[in-house]
């Protein structure tokens, strides 16, 4: 199809759309999404119901870390497990994990097997549930293994819960696992996170001995916010950059984007409602907790919330999530765009990582007002934090690196590449305070405010701001990490903020331990002191886009690096080794930094080659078949109207013809460029850049009803 054919009289665009969703989902929303939660999730509360107490306790015991799954039980949990899915409808079962490709993988198996009598039969064994043994052959490794080395195993994560994945025909029993090579090296993302989760539990069990908090594990939490696109099917099928990389590689700003800000937070079309209320209610049967939802800053820009859970659950929900609004909004005519900068020149998309320590009894240790009587838990972790990210802040740079955030970081609401911290005005006044050993006093109440109409209620202050701009925020009782892309899977990230925090939690402990002082207030303040004063270069409350961020940055000696490609090469830092020790080998992280930069040069070369494709095939013999209607007209006119001089339409026709050039020109250096390197990666990104500017110029010359595929305005207002 044309993209002129999508704007006839008849446009498919006005008919194609199925009848509204909504409509359809009356009848389960009249039970309340309470008691849909879990449906099809194999979670606590369904094995209290299908396994024997000793059974469910000892699961209960894995999910908390006080044991292991003991192997002898394993039938009897595969045998409810088969039976709940297949009450489901399931036919098939699959061990669910997550490669280093940063996506969720899956190899489906029937529960069709022959018995010893040679009857076909329905089994699923404690042995298939435990270990599953997919080919590891085709997965990143980072030279981990040689390629004929195929055999890789997944291992079941009792920690989150089995769950029935619906398609129009199917149901698929997925079972959340771990993935691991024969020789016990890591190929996910999930056993650094499961293992960096033991690490900060230890640490922060050294602490509460300190400061005597009753509990007995913590466990890092996690509440993220999907940033998202969404655009028409049709139009979106039009470009093939769009179909391949899920971004445009050419586009001109419309004539209106987000400068009037008017979409941020605004009443969310009907049929845009419609798909957000579909896959929430699928959603909640997954047991993934949805929260809130809004429009975001951009054009077709959306945003989903969830409630905060322990992390690993956290991003297992949210690479489900991902997938059932991908899968939605096909069925709604519609595509959901994951990428963190489809759009030149307008907002990207984020998963704001809000990041938090919880206890096994409830207590959020980054929450001041949860233990009043007992501050120096908050203090000694906010200590750690600071001087975490102050010693390792180009190896968190490098865990949020890709090509398609390096779009986005330092624009349009997104953090720089500098990783800062923000803490408020409050508690930079309280470091302050105990980095000069003054007394603090704390405010006795929040602040109100007044808003002198009379019916409205006095409505209290928040202590401190926002700050859009800072990378690490903190905000009131967690800490955002604002930078982290919305294609990513965060388990790295959080793994390694884990590492980082406990390894200088571990250092400040170790201290605090040695020291010889009876009172608890001089033992620990002296310490504190000198952390605060050695990490405060990584605290910033300005405006994290101001130029003289920039510079003061440099002067601070904090790391700053654009390039993802190039931050990479932090994994191999023998800081960042000793800090995972136990959690990641040396070998596993430098395996990690050479997938990293594979990674981003093959996304690259195919955003090359899609360039050169579209251009060649596409906007080219566009170009110069209106470069021809033009010149033809301005002749035959000429013939017509021989004493008029037609000297703008020349100057038109010039100038159309020099961006033709120009363009083509830059497409034959890039075609040249048979394989890119780290030696002509910084050449290469400014030809591409070069080339896109042209292009995008020539894109307001041409013909609009011969132009080859949907336009930004189109794209982003045609809903």
């Amino acid at each position: 199809m044309k993209i002129k054919d999508l704007f006839s009289t008849k446009s498919p665009l006005k008919n194609s759309r199925p009848i509204n969703p909504y409509l359809s989902l009356q009848n389960n929303l009249e039970n309340k999404l309470s008691k849909e939660f879990g449906k099809y999730s194999f979670n606590l509360l369904e094995m209290k119901k299908r396994l024997p107490p000793s059974v469910y306790d000892n699961i209960v015991n894995a999910v908390h870390g006080f044991e292991k799954i003991k192997i002898e039980y394993a039938d009897q949990i595969a045998s409810a497990l088969k039976t709940w899915a297949q009450e489901h409808g399931a036919t098939h079962y699959t061990h669910w994990f997550q490669p280093l490709t940063g996506l969720s993988a899956e190899k489906h198996d029937s529960f069709l097997e022959v018995s010893k009598t040679g009857e076909f039969i329905e089994k699923f064994s404690g042995a298939q549930l435990i270990q599953g043994e997919p080919d590891a052959s085709s997965f990143p490794t980072g030279g981990l293994r040689s390629t004929y080395e195929a055999r890789g195993y997944t291992g079941w994560d009792p920690t989150s819960a089995p769950f029935i994945w619906k398609t129009e025909n199917s149901s698929t029993l997925c079972i959340p696992t771990v993935f691991f090579s024969w020789k016990g090296d890591v190929l996910d993302y999930k056993i650094p996170l499961l293992r960096s989760d033991k690490l900060i539990n230890d640490a922060c069990k050294r602490l509460f001995k300190l400061t005597k908090i009753q509990a007995t594990s913590v466990f890092s939490s996690l509440g993220l916010e999907q940033e998202y696109f969404l655009v028409d099917k049709q139009l979106h099928d039009t470009r093939a950059d769009m179909v391949i990389l899920g971004k445009t590689v050419f586009g001109n700003f419309p004539a209106k984007g987000q400068e009037l800000q008017d979409h941020y937070f605004g009443a969310v079309k009907d049929h845009i409602m419609s798909f957000m209320q579909e896959f929430e209610c699928e959603a909640v049967k997954l047991g993934i907790p949805i929260k809130t939802r809004h429009n975001e800053v951009a054009p077709s820009q959306h945003e989903i919330a969830c409630i905060y859970e322990k992390a690993s659950l956290c991003i297992d929900h949210n690479l489900q999530l991902m997938e059932l609004m991908k899968k939605i909004a096909l069925q709604n005519d519609l595509v959901c765009l994951f990428h963190e900068k489809p759009f030149k020149d307008l907002n990207g998309s984020g998963k704001h990582s809000n990041w938090s320590l919880t206890t096994n009894t409830g207590i959020n240790l980054l929450d001041p007002t949860q233990t009043p009587e007992n501050q120096f838990h908050f203090l000694i972790l906010l200590t750690a934090i600071l001087d975490a990210l102050y010693n390792h802040a180009a190896l968190l740079r490098a865990t949020i690196g890709s090509r398609g955030n390096d779009f986005r970081l330092g624009a349009q609401e997104a953090p720089p590449a500098i990783i800062s911290v923000f803490l408020g005005d409050e508690l930079e006044s309280l470091l302050d305070n105990i980095e000069q050993n003054k007394d603090y006093k704390s405010p006795s109440a929040k602040e109100v405010f007044n808003s002198l109409i009379p019916a409205l209620a006095n409505l209290p202050k928040d202590n401190t701001d926002r700050n859009r701009t800072a990378s690490f925020a903190f905000t009131g009782n967690k800490f955002e990490f604002r930078s982290v892309g919305s294609s990513s899977n965060p388990s790295f990230i959080i793994a390694t903020l884990n590492v980082i925090v406990a390894h200088s939690l571990n250092k400040i402990l170790d201290e605090i331990e040695s020291s010889e002082e009876k009172n608890i207030k001089s033992k620990i303040f002296p310490i504190l002191r000198k952390y605060i004063k050695k990490s405060k270069n990584v605290r910033f409350t300005g405006d994290n886009y101001s130029e003289s961020w920039l510079n003061e940055a440099k002067n601070r000696n904090l790391p700053n690096t654009p390039n993802s490609y190039f931050s990479f090469e932090a994994f191999k830092d023998p800081n960042a080794i000793e800090a995972f020790q136990g959690v990641l080998t040396k070998k596993e992280l430098e395996s990690f930094c050479e997938i990293q930069k594979e990674k981003y040069l093959h996304t690259l070369k195919i955003e090359k080659n899609l360039m050169i494709e579209m251009f060649t095939s596409q906007i080219l013999p566009s170009a110069i078949k209106y470069q021809k209607e033009m010149a033809d007209s301005i002749i035959a006119s000429h013939q017509l109207l021989k004493e008029v001089i037609f000297i703008e339409q020349k100057h038109h026709l010039k100038k159309l013809s020099e961006l033709i050039e120009r363009s083509l020109r830059l497409n034959n250096e890039l075609q040249k460029i048979t394989s890119i390197t780290s030696k002509n990666l910084t050449s290469t990104l400014k030809l591409i850049e070069n080339f896109r500017s042209e292009v995008d110029q020539l894109e307001q010359v041409v013909d609009d009803s011969i132009w080859p595929f949907a336009k930004y305005r189109e794209l982003l207002f045609l809903m």
